[in-house]
């Protein structure tokens, strides 16, 4: 085990964290365990100078206390690329500014930092769209900003999901039904009448059943399994709107869904991912901020923030800047 790796982490604002539930905390406290050095930095924290990527960064220590979870070491500004790696670990929205900090990110790379998820792939990725990849493994699905095209792809499966490609928690996804009367007011709303790329698939009525978060890390699966159920009255099965949990064992559909997005993960540099899967089938593949390790650590006795540090240990130790 390397004690001495000095580990950046652009995430959200850190005083504003629910500990419990926030895997980056989880992955802070195995790193520091470690014995590693934590660098924390917010988006606005990064900035470009005559082509080197630098960052005001917080030196801290973390504390599993929920009134008190961190102390301020130090604060310096340094080249990004003097950390051995950097966890990107900031919550969508994806937008532009999300585009910016993965091309600094980017920069620090190449000049030999180790970037978790790598910044290119998680331009690459859309968490939706990305599912393309792998029709054997997702349900019917159409992506278009075509209202005529969705309400062709609607008469022919009946019950649908819409959802635009930019959504996060739950946010903007509709069920529409057969002869669902709201139906041109969905699709209106949702494309911004034809101006935004949206989203659309068969309907898994298996959602009742549990919408499972398989973590992966480096291609590698948990073997279990948080499946959340949706509240009562509730169609979308998401944490954030209001969904419980509980822990499962991975099935051998499952399983065999991670055999075969694995590979192209590995290639791409996504070394911590979270699949979203219904029933049998690949609805999403989160690369930007998974989260369910704190749930799946305590109903398990697990140690899945290790499971990562393991990896990036094991990437460090065969990079020839190290």
């Amino acid at each position: 085990m390397q004690n001495n790796i000095q580990l950046g982490i652009v995430m959200d604002p850190i005083e504003s964290i629910n500990i419990k539930k926030d895997s980056t905390f989880a992955m802070m406290l195995e790193a520091q365990r470690r014995g590693w050095q934590l660098f924390y930095m917010q988006q606005q924290d990064l900035f470009v100078e005559n082509g080197i990527v630098s960052a005001q960064m917080k030196q801290i220590k973390v504390i599993e206390n929920p009134m008190h979870w961190f102390d301020i070491i130090d604060e310096i500004t340094q080249p990004l690329h003097q950390l051995d790696c950097t966890l990107m670990r900031k919550d969508p929205p994806f937008d532009m500014e999300y585009i910016y900090s993965t091309y600094l990110l980017e920069l620090a790379e190449k000049l030999g930092s180790l970037i978790v998820n790598r910044p290119e792939s998680i331009r690459s990725a859309n968490e939706k769209l990305f599912t393309a990849l792998f029709p054997q493994c997702s349900p019917e699905t159409l992506v278009s900003r075509d209202m005529q095209r969705i309400k062709d792809f609607h008469d022919k499966y009946q019950h649908i999901v819409v959802k635009p490609l930019d959504g996060m928690g739950g946010a903007m996804i509709f069920q529409i039904r057969q002869g669902d009367t709201n139906r041109n007011v969905i699709l209106e709303a949702i494309t911004d009448n034809g101006q935004r790329t949206i989203m659309a698939q068969r309907f898994l009525p298996e959602y009742i059943e549990g919408d499972k978060r398989i973590l992966l890390i480096d291609g590698e699966p948990f073997p279990y399994a948080l499946a959340r159920l949706p509240a009562a009255g509730e169609g979308r099965a998401n944490l954030a709107a209001g969904a419980s949990y509980k822990g499962v064992e991975l099935t051998s559909r499952d399983k065999e869904i991670c055999q075969q997005v694995a590979p192209t993960l590995k290639e791409m540099g996504l070394m911590f991912v979270g699949l979203d899967v219904i029933g049998d089938y690949l609805t999403e593949i989160n690369v930007t901020s998974p989260t369910c390790i704190r749930e799946l650590d305590t109903i398990y006795s697990a140690n899945i923030a290790g499971l990562l540090m393991d990896a990036i240990e094991k990437k460090l130790a065969l990079s020839p800047l190290v």
